[in-house]
């Protein structure tokens, strides 16, 4: 809970964080993704806060796109090759340290970025390599809620979560 005190920014890969990590195809070769409502409002409530969210993804995909700009996450990164560099940039142009930023991430290519940040996070599937290096893993999956469990997690630390909860 400490860690999340100071979290001015929240940055989620895709696949196995905002997703269960599953990659379905239509026979066009289209592909889907399936995104969970929980986690959009979690997203929301911290942006109200004037949480940055962000997303860096190693995969491109429009599904994503739609859900972002439907979020109204505009700081989207994907077909990323070094998540560490693109974080970089983005902190430096934000003037924001890296103590301040949450990273969810769930595989080994999250692994730099994971301990970089001031707040790391992953979901129970995770690698053990994973798990055992981060700050929280939540208790639900990806793409199961497990985006606003930390986002609950950030807003309490904070004390901000409680005005969310109450009837207006």
């Amino acid at each position: 809970m400490e860690k999340a005190k100071g979290v001015r920014m929240l940055i989620l890969d895709v696949d196995g964080v905002m997703t269960d990590g599953s990659l379905p195809y239509n026979d066009a070769g289209a592909e889907g993704k399936v995104f969970h409502v929980h986690d959009g409002l979690g997203i929301v409530l911290l942006m109200r806060e004037n949480i940055k969210v962000a997303i860096i993804s190693g995969r491109k995909s429009k599904a994503v796109e739609f859900r972002a700009q439907e979020l109204g996450i505009t700081e989207i990164h994907q077909a990323v090759k070094d998540k560490l560099a693109t974080f970089e940039e983005i902190i430096k142009r934000d003037t924001i340290s890296k103590d301040e930023v949450a990273f969810m991430g769930d595989d080994l290519v999250d692994l730099p970025l994971l301990s970089r940040v001031g707040f790391a996070v992953s979901v129970p599937d995770a690698p053990e390599e994973i798990k055992e290096r981060v700050d929280y893993v939540t208790k639900r999956d990806g793409g199961k809620g497990a985006v606003r469990e930390v986002c609950e997690l950030i807003l309490k630390a904070q004390g901000k979560w409680e005005k969310w909860c109450l009837p207006t």
